[in-house]
Formats: C-alpha cells, sequence, structure tokens
C-alpha cells in the first residue's frame, strides 16, 4: 500500500486501526448476522406475495435465499473480514515521482508528523482482501496517470512564496531603511534636478533603490555616502576625509560601495536572506532569464515599501505595488480605457481570489485525506446495514477510486496553470512578470485575458475533480444497479427454473401413481 502525502500516511493507517475495531465488535456481539436473517425473511416474504402463475414458491424463495446468502457469503469473506496485516511499516509512503521531478520530500520520521506517528505505537492494522487490490489499483492507475504528466515547477507556490518572503532580520530591514534614505532619496531628487532623457527601461529601472541606472552613471550613487559609519567599510582617509573619525574605524562607503560590494554590500546580505531553495525554484523554472535579473526583480519587491510596511507591521497579507512604472501599459487611449475598466472589476475579485484559492488549493489534500479515512471507517457498518449487496461494494469501491484519483486532477490542473503562465510570460523578464503576476496587481496593467485566466486556472481545481465525480457517481450508480438486476434477474430464472423443475417432478410422479393403479399408461 502506498499514499502520497504524510497526512494519508497516517489518516489510511488510523482509519484501518478504527475500521478493524467497529468489524470486532459488530462479530463478537452479533450484529453482522442480522442482516443474513433479514435476507431469508425478505425473500420470503417476497416469493409469498408474488401470484399463483409463479409456480412452486417455496423453491421459488429457496433459489432466490440461496442467492443473496451466498452472495453475502462472498461479500463477508472478500470485504469485511480483515486479512492483509498492515503497519507504518508496511505503508509506503511515495516520492518516486517527486525524485524524478527533482523535488526533495523527507521521510516521514524525519517530518513534523514523527510525534503522531509514534502515538500509534506498535498498533497494527488488517486489510480485507478486496478493499487492498482497490487500493492498490486505484493508487496504480493514479500514480501513473500523474507520472505521464511533464515535471514542471508550481508557479503558482513560487510567486505566492515571493509575495510572502519578507526581511527577518531587524538590524538589515533598517539598513534597508537607512540606505533608502541616505542615498535612493537623495539621488532620486537628484536625478529629477537633473532630468536626463531615459528610455522606457531606464525609466522603469529608476523606480527601486538597486537601480542599475544610479549604480553605473557617475553623479549618482558613486557621489552619494552614507551618514553613519559603516565596520564593513574601515576608514578611507582618501573617501572619508572631513567626517567624523570614530574609534572602531568604520568608514563612510559611497552608495555604490554599499550596495554592491562583494560580500558585505546590501545587495548580496539580502540576497542571502532569502530562503536558498526559494532561488533554486526560480532558477530553475525562469530559464530564460539571467540568475542576476531574477535576483535583482525579486529583490525588487523585497525591499519595496509596501514590502517594508509589511515587514515591520501585521495586518495585511498580500501586497499592492500601487501605480505601475512599467512602460507601455496603456498603449492607445481606447485600449487603455477598456482594459482599465475591465480590470477594475477583476482587480476587485482578484484581490479576494488569490489568497481564498492559495487556502482552497492547500486544504485539497488534506480534505481528500480525512475523507479516504472517513470511507475507510464507514466500511463495516455499508456492508451490514446494505445486507452485503454488491451494489454498495461496488459504489464505495467508485467512490474509494474517484477520491484516490483526485491527485491527478489537482496535479493536471497544477500543471495546466503553469504550463500556461510560463507561455504567456516566457518573452518577458521576471521583473515585468512580478508585476503582472502579483496576487494583487495594478487594476490598469495586463490584459483582460490574462486575468480572466486566473479566475478559469484556479477553479479548474474544483470544476475538474466536481465533473469527475459526477462521472463517476453516473457510472457506479449504473454498474452497481446493473449488477443488482443481474442479480435479481439470475435469481428469478433459476427459482423459475427450480420451480418449473418441481412441477415436472410432481407431474411426472402423478402420471406414475395412476398408471400404477389402472394398469394403463397415462
Amino acid at each position: 500500500m502506498s499514499t502520497n502525502s504524510f497526512l494519508e500516511y497516517y489518516l489510511t493507517l488510523l482509519g484501518w486501526i478504527i475500521n478493524n475495531s467497529i468489524w470486532n465488535t459488530l462479530f463478537a456481539s452479533g450484529i453482522f448476522a442480522l442482516p443474513l436473517a433479514a435476507i431469508i425473511i425478505e425473500e420470503w416474504l417476497t416469493a409469498r406475495g408474488e401470484g399463483a402463475d409463479e409456480g412452486n414458491k417455496g423453491a421459488l424463495a429457496l433459489a432466490r435465499i440461496e442467492n443473496r446468502l451466498f452472495t453475502a457469503y462472498v461479500v463477508i469473506i472478500f470485504c469485511c473480514m480483515p486479512t492483509i496485516n498492515i503497519s507504518l511499516e508496511h505503508i509506503k509512503f511515495d516520492s518516486t515521482r517527486s525524485t524524478a521531478c527533482g523535488v526533495s520530500v523527507p521521510e516521514p520520521s524525519e517530518s513534523g508528523y514523527a510525534t503522531s506517528f509514534e502515538t500509534l505505537g506498535d498498533q497494527s492494522a488488517s486489510v480485507p482482501i478486496w478493499w487492498w487490490m482497490v487500493h492498490a489499483i486505484s493508487k496504480g492507475v493514479s500514480g501513473a496517470a500523474t507520472a505521464s504528466i511533464p515535471c514542471s515547477p508550481n508557479i503558482r507556490e513560487i510567486t505566492m512564496e515571493v509575495d510572502t518572503t519578507r526581511i527577518e532580520d531587524p538590524v538589515l530591514l533598517q539598513e534597508v531603511y537607512d540606505f533608502t534614505n541616505d542615498c535612493y532619496g537623495l539621488t532620486r531628487a537628484r536625478l529629477f534636478n537633473n532630468r536626463p532623457t531615459l528610455n522606457d527601461k531606464q525609466a522603469y529601472d529608476v523606480k527601486w533603490i538597486g537601480s542599475d541606472y544610479l549604480l553605473n552613471t557617475p553623479g549618482y550613487y558613486d557621489s552619494s555616502y552614507s551618514k553613519v559609519p559603516r565596520q564593513r567599510w574601515p576608514w578611507n582617509e582618501s573617501r572619508d576625509s572631513g567626517r567624523a573619525r570614530v574609534a572602531n574605524g568604520a568608514g563612510y562607503p559611497t552608495c555604490k560601495q554599499w550596495w554592491s560590494d562583494s560580500g558585505v554590500g546590501l545587495r548580496d546580505r539580502l540576497v542571502q536572506s532569502v530562503d536558498p531553495t526559494l532561488w533554486t525554484k526560480l532558477k530553475s523554472w525562469i530559464t530564460w532569464s539571467s540568475t542576476k535579473e531574477i535576483e535583482e526583480a525579486t529583490l525588487r519587491q523585497l525591499v519595496s515599501p509596501e514590502h517594508q510596511k509589511k515587514a515591520m507591521g501585521t495586518g495585511e497579507i498580500f501586497n499592492s505595488y500601487g501605480a505601475s512604472g512599467r512602460p507601455g501599459a496603456l498603449n492607445t487611449v481606447g485600449h487603455g480605457i477598456n482594459n482599465t475598466v475591465s480590470n477594475v472589476g477583476l482587480f476587485v475579485d482578484k484581490a479576494q481570489f488569490y489568497p481564498k484559492m492559495n487556502a482552497i488549493r492547500t486544504a485539497l489534500p488534506m480534505i481528500q485525506s480525512f475523507l479516504i479515512m472517513a470511507l475507510i471507517i464507514s466500511m463495516p457498518i455499508l456492508m451490514v446495514i446494505s445486507t452485503y449487496t454488491l451494489k454498495t461494494v461496488f459504489t464505495v469501491t467508485f467512490g474509494l477510486f474517484t477520491l484516490h484519483f483526485l491527485t491527478f486532477w489537482w496535479e493536471l490542473a497544477r500543471w495546466l496553470d503553469s504550463s500556461l503562465l510560463t507561455a504567456l510570460y516566457k518573452n518577458e523578464s521576471w521583473g515585468s512578470m512580478m508585476i503582472d503576476y502579483s496576487p494583487i496587481g495594478l487594476a490598469t496593467d495586463g490584459t483582460v485575458q490574462s486575468q480572466v485566466m486566473d479566475f478559469v486556472n484556479g477553479a479548474m481545481f474544483i470544476v475538474l475533480p466536481m465533473f469527475f465525480f459526477s462521472v463517476m457517481a453516473w457510472a457506479g450508480y449504473n454498474v452497481g444497479n446493473g449488477l443488482a438486476n443481474m442479480l435479481d434477474t439470475g435469481s428469478k430464472s433459476a427459482g423459475g427454473a427450480a420451480a418449473k423443475g418441481a412441477d415436472i417432478t410432481k407431474e411426472a410422479a402423478t402420471a406414475a401413481v395412476k398408471t400404477a393403479a389402472t394398469g394403463k399408461p397415462m
């Protein structure tokens, strides 16, 4: 038996432990036999209510009872009686596909669920043969279907992770504030006074503190200095003369040194403050941009004023960039007005939609695991109440298969979402994508189609499984009914044949008696 998540790994065993306990209680108390008595009474009453044309009612009832009891015994043996032992050692956490896609998944004992697994102790459970086969087949089909989906990063998860990344070090955060005040504010004022001619790319670039234009153009960051001494830059007489000298030998770096010096510069320390796994995810996805472009676009988001405010306080979860500095947001007046009006409505819904969908996507596998556990626990009671009918067995079988197969639909929806986003933004820089694809973007930015695509892709995580549920419910209902009808038809045929056989025997016996009495053949 295999599972696809730590929670499912734990709840599957827990479900079978409780399942065994319920069945043992029903078996020890004799309740499991009540449906057998109900079958006999039901078929006897059914045969008794048949018309006179049905022939020998006793033979008819006997054939029906035999068929029903035989079916019930088969269901009890294969679907109710625990047979195959399982434990935490027998349930395997399947990480094959994650390994193939280069994703590291810890073992259950190395995860936060380790203490939960220990609470089960040495408890083990047993699984009926039929449900063990159903679990193996459904997981195998689901795994094969999922494995056919090409490996791709979860772009929604990456963008959410970028958006929720904060500068955790308060000293580093304060230094970002100092750099903004000492360098960026004064240099930007100087830029406005000089009024240089900037192209569209440069106009967008100068709107953040790590601007390449301000760093590499003489007269800007190379001519501005930190207002307080910094220990990482020793005193330099040619650079720092005329400024207050401190006992620890700290100097006053230029803004260019303060930002870009290797190892000690603010830029390198900000890069190091971001979780390395996030950089790995970004670089594995955005293969069409350089490492520098990826880092600078991400840092631009990280040090934005909205991000800094959220890092210093609480209350907000997702940031808003406000006015976009990207060129060409409104290419023509008509197109701009249409985009603005359409996107305003989408923007309002989008602000609520992203957090909801993020929570839903996180909760879906959890709900799946709990539903699987609930279905496993319910099996003994369902079998007893249904009087061990094959229709119930196949309905529950379809239900368990459907729950296991949901993993494939969610992976397919995630892959489609990521693939469409990659196709849509592949020719754009990561910086441009960061603004387009922030959870709350500018209402006038982007296209209506791209924002509608966000809603449609998000809805697929609900729509695809619901559609599959509907199809499987329809198929399961008809298959179950078909089996029930076949069983009923077969029992009627067997009962009718038995009744006819009894009538023929009766007629033959009567004829034999008359022949013996009269001496004449009848």
